[in-house]
């Protein structure tokens, strides 16, 4: 069986040649001023096949449904034909979403913003049973009088049998009035928590309840001084504290028998640090040492990974490999032994990941005390670990090797059998993790384990004080929380039952009304020119077939002014069957009801009349192109009337229409005055053109069929009207006056040669000279040189007496501006930058000839004389400058040429040019925003020319030029900076841009450095445009960027402050109800 040709199945086909077109059909209706059926089918286009297998809706075959629904498997971006997925999704959350997996499953808390911290703290207080059930225990008196109880027993409550698989903490976190926006530390939130805990279940009158935070957690040291002359402990050794957690260096250090021998260790008192020992009354040399007199069920250890750096005064967290057993005996530990087995297991495990120290993101890995098995908790997200703290997947673990133990193949983890830091006689597997921030262990049952590795509470192993505490039978509540937690998973599971019932009402609807459109455009088609049918819009079609809920059937915009069906409509219609027509009324209305007969007769002779006038237009307006093409071309020679030339031009390029348009009125109107007379020939834009009495006919028809009602628009000129005299008059006027001025510009530069050229003038020692605004000159130069139609756009310089007396100050009348550079060229001196210089050099008689022309007094100006160096009267006074000092070395320069001095009258004025400049410095350091440029230097030294860059002068209004802008030393950035920017921000700019450390960077503007933090750009003159290098001393090593940004935007009083304001740190009976 061969492959069907598809290649071409949705090209849009051309007509047969036996298909009459559109117009054809128009106007044999004209011709025979009837209608028939065959012209209703071809103009209606129903002759066309139904189609089938079209990528898209063809427009132009009323019987083609194709594209208006996807195929059975396609789908749509929106609409009834959405995926289902994106329908459901768009019902709102699914609360089922949020349900716990299982009653075995844990729940997570949510983070409010930055309280993983508390989250991870409070994860490992719920999962100890005993310190849950303690809190279980509390009198509902004592709850309602401390809300901080309260609350916590209603977190664990939800915790322990809520529905749902993560629990909100908001109402905790308000209670202890703690900023959701602010990360603190773990540690220090675990502390102050047990602490106020302690003092509020101090009140309770259950017995176990009430010293459960010191029964399960606290612990004591003593620090001991020993002299080491008599042997004799200090007075202050006898003392004894208490501990929640113990505090252990990490530094330098790669395990916890390590960092607990460190913990323990001697420290040696001697030299300028010895020890005033009351028994001998000397100071002596003596020992110091931590003791641990008693030990809770459960040790928290806090690892100090965070280290405060000297050089930088910055503080940095240390990510080096620490390794931790599974198993802790510390026995060996205690300052005095005790009958008890000290041996602990791993039960929780405080990841802080991120290398920021005031940021990051706290995870606790917590061991389930029933079951054995490790949940990772990440605030909403409770993931299974296994029996092993980490996983494979884990990053957090590391493998390593040992000679006294292998491996375990799967996870990161070392087994050690009998290790010494084990301190155990049983196996015990070694974790070793970067990123763990505390460990908690838990006193180990007397009993052995039984064959699932479930372990009695280690609080019924305890002393004899904390007997009292006893487990309660699993899983049961006091009867308010019972309560309480019941009404809210009720109302949970309801919302998910509502929800399930909405989906399915919603997804049982949107499967009818998709199975509905089918039906219907599957039945739409009309099978033969006999059969019934009905014209339907194709828009409106388009919206019910494509929207879950259509509005009613619109056949309106189908409709002419007789209310029939227009012809011209076919493109935006289509044709259905009388069965789906019923099936669409019935069900949406609306109408009107268009069937076979209901073609509108009297519009289609109407539109065979037009087109039968529009090819008699047509044709009319080609033979006038004709007669056009010979007017212009200068053919024509029984020309009657005048046009304007450029109009006719436009014309003759204009498509042929069916109609005239706008533009084919107004002929005549660009060569009409504003006297209503024709415009003389010579007038810009008045060229006419003669053209024969039958193309004006045909203009002036044209134009009233667009303004009926205007006839200006086609005032007639005949052959023999005159020029407007009053327009003739005033042309003549102007081009005299043109005569005249181009008269007095060619003798301005016959005057003023050197000038109008622009050439460099020579000056001569012991000549006089005058000086001239150089931006006057150049307007002055521009206006002489404008010849043409364009000399009139040129402005006039403004008069000299007006300019000259802007360079002089108000206050002395001295001159207010600085003297130019002068230059020596081949043994000649010329002015050096006349071009930029403020003040330009020009030689006496140009004076004398400017004063003439633009209106300046010879004594008003400003005279400039060149005098030799050996002069007896010199001055020291400011208005004389040494040409020959800043002149640079020439070839042809005589060595024996006398030094020049110029002297200007009237004198500068450096009082006033003084105040002007600190004016203009304090504009420029004003500045709200402007580009520097930054250029990372490789080596030693800054390359010469960055130097000089940087050290130029800056002007506010320069442009730098394309070649300039592309000029890179090295890595080069743009830094969009203001004149309030500290060079602190623009150091931190620069680290986070070419990653050079802020402590790193050697600053400098040209040879100036810019090592002031504190310091504004506009206090070290850095202005835009200007050019700064940096080099990378490479001293302090590299850190990550957010650790300063977060210093920074938390601030030292932020961190310092901690949870200073919160019901942590507060009185409880301010907080007791």
């Amino acid at each position: 069986m061969s492959r069907p040709n598809t290649r071409n199945k949705n090209k849009r086909q051309r007509p047969s040649d036996a298909v009459e077109s559109s117009s054809q059909i128009l106007r044999k209706i004209h011709e025979v001023n009837d209608v028939t059926d065959d012209d209703i089918n071809q103009l209606f286009m129903i002759w066309k096949p139904v189609c089938q297998g079209c990528r898209v809706n063809t427009r132009d075959n009323p019987n083609c449904f194709c594209g208006l629904v996807p195929p059975v498997t396609g789908n749509r971006k929106s609409g009834l034909w959405q995926k289902t997925s994106e329908i459901i999704q768009s019902l709102g959350p699914d609360p089922s979403l949020d349900l716990r997996a299982s009653d075995s499953t844990p729940a997570g808390l949510t983070n409010l913003g930055a309280t993983c911290y508390a989250n991870s703290i409070l994860q490992c207080l719920y999962m100890n049973t005993a310190f849950r059930e303690g809190v279980f225990s509390v009198d509902v008196d004592v709850l309602k009088q401390y809300p901080v109880l309260d609350q916590i027993a209603r977190l664990f409550a939800q915790l322990h049998v809520s529905k749902k698989s993560f629990v909100d903490s908001d109402a905790f976190v308000k209670t202890l009035e703690l900023d959701n926006g602010v990360q603190q530390d773990t540690h220090e939130f675990l502390t102050l928590l047990l602490s106020l805990l302690e003092r509020c279940l101090s009140h309770s009158g259950n017995r176990k309840a009430k010293t459960i935070v010191q029964d399960l957690f606290r612990g004591s040291v003593s620090h001991v001084t020993t002299c080491s002359k008599c042997g004799m402990d200090s007075e202050a050794s006898s003392k004894v504290e208490a501990f929640y957690a113990l505090e252990l260096n990490i530094k330098g250090l790669k395990t916890l028998d390590a960092s607990l021998n460190d913990y323990l260790s001697l420290e040696q008192l001697d030299g300028d640090n010895q020890y005033f020992c009351g028994s001998c009354n000397a100071r002596v040399d003596a020992t110091r040492c931590i003791k641990l007199r008693t030990l809770p069920p459960v040790i928290t250890f806090q690892l100090k990974r965070c280290v405060f750096l000297p050089k930088t005064t910055a503080k940095k967290k240390i990510t080096s490999s620490f390794s931790f057993p599974q198993v802790l005996d510390m026995g060996s530990r205690l300052a005095e032994s005790s009958q008890n087995e000290l041996t602990y297991d791993l039960s929780a495990v405080l990841i802080h990941k991120g290398s920021a120290v005031n940021s990051g993101h706290y995870v606790a890995h917590i061991k389930d005390e029933k079951t054995g098995l490790w949940w990772e908790f990440d605030d909403e997200t409770v993931s299974e670990l296994g029996k092993r703290p980490f996983n494979e997947a884990s990053s957090s673990s590391t493998p390593k090797s040992d000679s006294n133990g292998t491996v375990s193949s799967g996870n990161a983890t070392d087994v050690q059998s009998g290790s010494s830091d084990c301190r155990s006689s049983t196996k015990s597997e070694v974790f070793t993790s970067s990123d763990a921030y505390m460990l908690i262990y838990s006193l180990r049952c007397s009993k052995q384990e039984d064959q699932d590795g479930q372990r009695e509470n280690p609080i019924d192993i305890t002393k004899e004080e904390v007997d009292s505490v006893q487990q309660l039978e699993g899983g049961h509540l006091p009867l308010h929380l019972y309560e309480w937690i019941n009404n809210m998973n009720a109302l949970f599971l309801e919302s998910c039952k509502q929800f399930d019932l909405r989906k399915e009402r919603e997804l049982n609807a949107l499967t009818e009304r998709r199975q509905e459109v089918r039906t219907i455009l599957s039945e739409a088609a009309v099978q033969s020119l006999e059969e019934q049918y009905f014209w339907i819009s194709t828009d409106w079609l388009r919206l019910w077939a494509d929207t879950t809920l259509p509005p009613a059937l619109d056949n309106t915009p189908l409709l002419c002014s007789h209310g029939k069906v227009l012809a011209s409509k076919v493109n935006c219609m289509k044709r259905i069957s009388e069965i789906a027509w019923t099936k669409l009324e019935s069900k949406f209305n609306g109408g009107p009801k268009l069937g076979k007969e209901d073609y509108c007769r009297d519009c289609l002779m109407d539109g065979a009349r037009m087109v039968v006038s529009s090819d008699s237009y047509r044709d009319r307006r080609t033979f006038m192109k004709n007669i056009a093409s010979d007017v212009l071309s200068g053919k024509c020679e029984d020309g009657m009337y005048y046009i304007s030339r450029v109009w006719l031009q436009q014309w003759i390029k204009r498509k042929n229409l069916d109609a005239p348009s706008e533009a084919d009125a107004g002929p005549t109107n660009a060569i009409t005055c504003n006297h209503g007379g024709m415009m003389p020939e010579q007038a810009p834009g008045a060229k006419r053109v003669l053209v024969p009495e039958n193309f004006w006919s045909f203009l002036v028809e044209d134009a009233l069929k667009v303004i009926p009602e205007d006839t200006s628009g086609s005032t007639c000129f005949p052959l023999d009207s005159s020029q407007c005299c009053l327009c003739t008059e005033e042309l003549s006027e102007v081009a005299c006056l043109e005569d005249s001025l181009r008269t007095l510009k060619v003798k301005q530069r016959q005057n003023h040669e050197k000038l109008a050229s622009g050439k460099g003038v020579v000056l001569t020692p012991q000549s006089r000279y005058f000086l001239l605004p150089s931006q006057w000159l150049v307007q002055w130069r521009s206006y002489i040189n404008m010849t043409g139609k364009s000399s009139s756009s040129a402005p006039e310089p403004e008069l000299l007496d007006g300019v000259i007396n802007t360079l002089k100050c108000k206050k002395h009348t001295r001159l207010l501006e600085r003297l130019p550079e002068v230059v020596c060229r081949r043994g000649s001196y010329f002015q050096k930058s006349p071009s930029t210089d403020k003040l330009t050099i020009i030689p006496e008689h140009d004076w004398k000839h400017f004063c003439e022309e633009w209106g300046g007094t010879m004594a008003n100006g400003i005279s400039a004389l060149i005098e030799g160096g050996n002069n007896t009267d010199q001055s020291s006074s400011q208005d004389v400058i040494d040409l020959e000092k800043d002149s640079s070395p020439d070839d042809n320069m005589d060595i024996d040429a006398q030094p020049l001095i110029l002297r200007t009258s009237p004198e500068i004025c450096e009082e006033c040019i003084g105040e002007r400049e600190s004016c203009e410095l304090m504009q420029k350091l004003s500045y709200s925003e402007g580009d520097v440029f930054v250029h990372l230097v490789r080596g030693k030294e800054a390359p010469k020319a960055m130097l000089e860059a940087s050290d130029s002068s800056f002007d506010v209004d320069r442009r730098t030029s394309k070649r300039s802008r592309r000029t890179n030393y090295g890595n080069m950035t743009s830094l969009k900076v203001s004149a309030t920017t500290t060079v602190y921000q623009l150091k931190m700019m620069i680290w986070e841009l070419l990653g050079v450390v802020k402590e790193n960077q050697e600053l400098h503007k040209g040879t100036t450095p810019i090592d002031q933090e504190s310091a504004t750009l506009a206090d070290m003159n850095i202005f835009p445009g200007d050019r700064l290098w940096v080099r990378d001393s490479e001293i302090h090593e590299h850190r990550d960027i957010a650790d300063e940004l977060c210093d920074k935007k938390t601030g030292a009083q932020d961190i310092e402050a901690g949870f200073r304001g919160t019901l942590l740190t507060g009185d409880i009976s301010s907080e007791a109800s």
